[in-house]
């Protein structure tokens, strides 16, 4: 008689939760009032408390990103987006298109997105080996990676199914655009 090795299927006892089975469990109050939660494949994570070079950062960008491209786009800072129907995710700023109902209807979706822009001091990790993924897998056609701590900013273009195709690092002295709009530049110095 030979024994076996017999191994669990850890995996066949999770269950991943829907777009729409999130938005029940908020509307039944499931998350206290000021919980950070996104949905991300199916999981829910709280996330990290934003800290003051995070805040400031975001805010300087955002207001930046106003000024200098107007009504041409509609920014969204740290509110949600849908990706499919397992993810929620609520990136530190969204660049999209235009809509007159400023997305009242329904939240923005990949085909409305531009640009995100993940900003972190201690989330690093997570927002490049598990929001980036989800990102380009998605068809966001662009991704600033914002790196406070080490001054750096990280572009990520050409989505795929397995990640960006292309990167691209600045650091001071640099500018960037974005690619709906490559005339209109930042300079690294105003964003960081």
């Amino acid at each position: 008689m030979t024994a076996q090795l017999v191994t669990p299927n850890f995996t066949s006892n999770i269950h991943r939760f829907t777009v729409q089975q999130y938005h029940l469990m908020h509307d039944a109050g499931v998350f206290a009032e000021g919980d950070r939660y996104e949905l991300i494949n199916g999981e829910i994570r709280e996330m990290s408390p934003i800290g003051i070079k995070h805040a400031v950062c975001v805010a300087k960008t955002a207001r930046l990103f106003q000024i200098k491209l107007g009504d041409q786009v509609f920014i969204w800072v740290q509110n949600p987006i849908i990706l499919r129907n397992h993810s929620e995710p609520q990136p530190d700023l969204a660049v999209l298109k235009w809509r007159d109902d400023f997305y009242a209807s329904a939240l923005p979706t990949p085909e409305d997105i531009l640009l995100i822009i993940e900003v972190a001091d201690s989330t690093i990790a997570y927002d490049r080996d598990v929001k980036m993924p989800l990102y380009a897998a998605n068809g966001i056609p662009e991704m600033w990676l914002f790196d406070v701590n080490q001054q750096i900013i990280e572009g990520y273009s050409q989505p795929s199914a397995s990640g960006y195709k292309r990167s691209q690092r600045y650091e001071q002295g640099d500018t960037l655009s974005l690619l709906p709009f490559p005339d209109v530049i930042f300079n690294w110095e105003a964003l960081i």
